[in-house]
């Protein structure tokens, strides 16, 4: 996963909810996409080992806007947003599992 600086930022709105407390794993999907399956497993297990973290879902045909104005190509992609909805990580295709608690780790800091 690749570090960001580009100042995007998402809120809780444009994730039809909340913020996780911590940081939030958005995944930007499509319908028929395999690898969006298996990211979908990655994200919600480490969502679940890390408290404060929420993974969140995106249908990207339904959220073309969003597509557009975060430059999303493909699917998956998935974004490390920090408690404040910065995006401070990104990533397409498949992550491995250990690439995304790194991310996670530069997004929560300590705990």
């Amino acid at each position: 996963m690749r570090a960001t600086d580009g100042g995007q930022r998402l809120t809780a709105a444009e994730l039809d909810g909340s913020l996780g407390e911590r940081a939030t794993l958005v995944q930007f999907s499509s319908a028929f996409c395999a690898p969006c399956r298996a990211t979908r497993r990655v994200l919600d297990d480490v969502a679940g080992m890390v408290e404060g973290v929420r993974h969140v879902e995106i249908d990207a045909e339904a959220h073309l806007d969003l597509v557009r104005r975060l430059g999303i190509v493909k699917t998956p992609t998935v974004l490390v947003l920090d408690a404040d909805g910065a995006v401070v990580r990104r990533a397409s295709g498949q992550p491995r599992r250990a690439d995304v608690i790194a991310a996670l780790g530069a997004a929560v800091g300590p705990a």
